[in-house]
Order: C-alpha cells, then sequence, then structure tokens
C-alpha cells in the first residue's frame, strides 16, 4: 500500500553499482557471457544508471579483467531505453581504455582518510587528488559525465571515526576538480541518520549543492535504509544500490554488502517515490544472478517476494 510522506522528492535515480562494485567483490570470476547478461536484465527492469565495469589494472582487481571484451557487449543495452553505463577508472591509463571503447560516462574513486587512501590507492589523500586531477580534465574535455566516488565518510576500520571537516574538505577538492556529481560512501556501514544529515548540511555549507550529491551506503549494521531515508528527506535524489545486495570492499574486509536495491525499491514504492524500476523484473534479475553465484541473494526483499513453500 502506498502512503506518501511529506518532505520527500517525488523521484529518484538509483545508481545500479552491481554489475561493478558487486561483482569485484565475488571469490570467483563471473563469465563476462553472464556479466553482460546481468546488466540487459537490470536495464529491462528499468534501471536507467546501470555502472558496467572498471578499468583497473587486473592485476588489482582479476574480477574486472574482462572490460575491454565486456564493454562491447553491451552496445544493445541503450536500445532498452536511455541508460548510461559509466565505468570507473584509477588513472590517465584506465581512462584511455575506457575513451578508446566510447564510454560516455566515467567515475574516480577517493577515500576522504589517509590509510584507506594508501592501501586502496597506494597514495596519499592529496596525491590521489593530484592523480585524479587530468583525469576529470579530460574527460570533461571529452565530453564524458565525471563522478566522484568518496570513500570512508563515516568511519574508517583503521581510524575510527571519520571528522565531518575532513570529509568536506576531500569532497569539495573533488567537485572543485570538475566532477558532475558526488557519491558519499559509507564503506564499512557504519553511518546513521543523524551523522548523514550533518554531512549533508556541511557540504551544503561548503557550497557542495544537494543536487550534485549521491549516497552509497553499506549495511553493516542494518542502517543503509534508515540513512537512505534520512537523505531522501535532506533533498538527495540519487542513490546507489546494488541487485540483490551484492558486494563490499576487497580493501576493506570489513564491509559487507550494498544496500539492495529490491529493498530500496520497495520502501520507495511504498513511499509513493518513482524509480521507474519494476521490482518483479529486478527480483527476477537477482534470483537468477544469485543462482549464477550457487548462493541465495542476501536481500531481504528478494528473499520474501521468491520464496515458495
Amino acid at each position: 500500500m502506498r502512503v506518501p510522506a511529506p518532505g520527500l522528492p517525488p523521484r529518484i535515480r538509483i545508481h545500479e553499482v552491481g554489475a561493478r562494485d558487486g561483482l569485484q567483490n565475488e571469490k570467483s570470476v563471473v563469465p563476462t557471457g553472464v556479466k553482460a547478461e546481468f546488466v540487459r536484465r537490470l536495464a529491462e527492469a528499468g534501471l536507467s544508471t546501470i555502472e558496467a565495469t572498471s578499468f583497473v589494472h587486473p592485476k588489482w582487481v582479476p574480477q574486472l579483467a574482462d572490460a575491454e571484451q565486456l564493454f562491447p557487449m553491451l552496445g544493445d543495452v541503450a536500445d532498452v531505453g536511455d541508460v548510461a553505463l559509466p565505468v570507473l577508472v584509477p588513472n590517465e591509463r584506465g581512462l584511455d581504455r575506457a575513451l578508446a571503447l566510447g564510454a560516455r560516462g566515467i567515475a574516480v574513486f577517493g577515500s576522504a582518510t589517509e590509510t584507506f587512501a594508501a592501501r586502496n590507492l597506494n597514495r596519499t589523500v592529496d596525491g590521489s587528488l593530484a592523480m585524479f586531477e587530468p583525469v576529470v580534465a579530460r574527460a570533461k574535455d571529452a565530453g564524458v559525465h565525471v563522478r566522484g566516488y568518496l570513500s570512508m565518510c563515516f568511519g574508517d576500520p583503521w581510524e575510527g571515526a571519520v571528522p565531518v571537516a575532513q570529509v568536506v574538505r576531500v569532497a569539495r577538492a573533488l567537485m572543485d576538480l570538475g566532477c558532475d556529481e558526488l557519491s558519499l560512501g559509507d564503506t564499512i556501514g557504519v553511518a546513521t541518520p543523524g551523522h548523514v544529515t550533518a554531512l549533508l548540511a556541511a557540504l551544503n555549507e561548503a557550497g557542495v549543492p544537494t543536487g550534485t550529491i549521491g549516497v552509497h551506503f553499506h549495511d553493516t549494521y542494518g542502517q543503509a535504509l534508515s540513512n537512505t531515508l534520512a537523505a531522501l528527506q535532506h533533498g538527495v535524489t540519487t542513490v546507489d544500490a546494488s541487485a540483490g545486495g551484492l558486494g563490499g570492499c576487497p580493501y576493506a574486509k570489513s564491509a559487507t554488502g550494498n544496500l539492495a536495491t529490491e529493498d530500496l525499491v520497495w520502501m520507495l514504492d511504498g513511499l509513493g517515490v518513482e524509480t521507474g524500476v519494476d521490482l518483479g523484473t529486478l527480483t527476477a534479475t537477482s534470483v537468477w544472478m544469485a543462482e549464477q553465484l550457487g548462493r541465495p541473494s542476501p536481500s531481504r526483499t528478494v528473499r520474501a517476494l521468491s520464496h515458495k513453500e
């Protein structure tokens, strides 16, 4: 039953990360054809932004080593509708590979903390920003949409709680490079709604408009939906989610799965917030993907809707 709540946006955009953030955390390598079919099914479910893959060196993320083979297989996905297929690039070499295949959207992946920057990027925070500067500039010159991911925005497994001012500094720097949007990552899932609201307000005060912000929550402590709702009440209209709840973070072992897209859509459907996503089709897609992976989906909505007596 739809019971709208006041103060929420009428429609939000789901930035689907299952095919990239989800599959990069799998122990086994998923066949390229299965990945392509996964993306097609996600598009058929109504998702309009599907992060397709990552042009990171295969040594670091072997699960996505087939980016050059996969991306050309997705040309027909655009025929499903107006579907964006952004890709993650770590540096100029990754950008070269993505642009050569015609990518129209890219993302860079920064950190709000020094320890995670060292472990994930082998650089300091400021060193990583310097690495991203030519990537963002060249992408913008090529007419490519740029997203800036910022991880460890709420807590870090090595450094503990991350001061809001520290996050704001790096977020502002990413936007100053020329990023079109900013995704705030709760990489280890420790955020709570008040913390979310405080960070969003601080970003606004620093000149980062709410309309450029997306949120990326992990459900480690069961807070992903409540944190998302707090962000929507603040005016955020872009939410990252992963079909079936796939994913974690290969460089932060305490990070569990992303917010499941089905759980998000169930909540938003009930609130009367439009997403353009057909929940039945999406659930069937995640059930199919779980079969390919050989284990049940962690999404509670997928389990509830696919349960057979």
